[in-house]
């Protein structure tokens, strides 16, 4: 009985703090119902609605790149620096470093990573527009190009671009010189291979 009274109160505290709550758009979360009868019961997952205003994260983004390729509508390429690299080399807006292989044809309009295990190692830089400008990077060597599903991947100086999926951090650059292809790009649009 006292588990019951006490679950009550929880019960109007949580309506309490629930009519505070600023409004917002509801969604979908996943919430664990718990029995109140006082037998052990499995509790079960169920979605129910909350107020996004309220809810918390249910994971913390990281750097790390994904199968997926990474979809960015404002995409911006600087260049960023290490002193492991004897010039400055091409990063996204969030310090991602950007690699290039010399696998592809500059300026051939395609990109010669396109099965799912390349994919998934070196996700492409996939925008829906040309990516634009920031420190460092000559505009006018940004471009994209179609990519065999008919999504656009960001360009620089006519070689497509990719993420490394064992960066996990800004200014990673784990993916430098791998398989003897995969490269730095640098602010003039070549590979660094040192």
């Amino acid at each position: 009985m006292r588990r019951a009274s006490f679950l009550g109160v929880l019960l109007i505290l949580a309506m309490a703090l629930a009519a505070c709550a600023p409004v917002a758009t509801p969604t979908k979360v996943p919430t664990v119902s718990v029995p109140v009868t006082g037998e052990t019961e499995t509790p079960k997952v169920v979605m129910t609605e909350t107020s996004a205003a309220t809810e918390a994260p249910l994971e913390t983004p990281t750097l790390k790149a994904t199968a997926e390729a990474t979809t960015n509508t404002g995409v911006s390429i600087m260049t960023s620096t290490s002193p492991d690299v004897v010039e400055p080399f091409l990063v996204d807006q969030d310090g991602r470093t950007l690699y290039l292989t010399t696998d592809d044809t500059q300026n051939g309009g395609t990109s010669s990573c396109t099965d799912e295990e390349c994919m998934t190692e070196w996700p492409p830089l996939i925008v829906t527009e040309t990516p634009t400008a920031g420190t460092g990077v000559d505009a006018t060597l940004l471009g994209t190009i179609t990519r065999e599903d008919g999504t656009m991947q960001a360009t620089y100086n006519g070689w497509p671009l990719h993420y490394f999926d064992e960066d996990t951090a800004p200014g990673d650059i784990n993916g430098q010189g791998m398989e003897g292809v995969w490269f730095l790009v640098s602010a003039t649009g070549t590979a660094i291979q040192q």
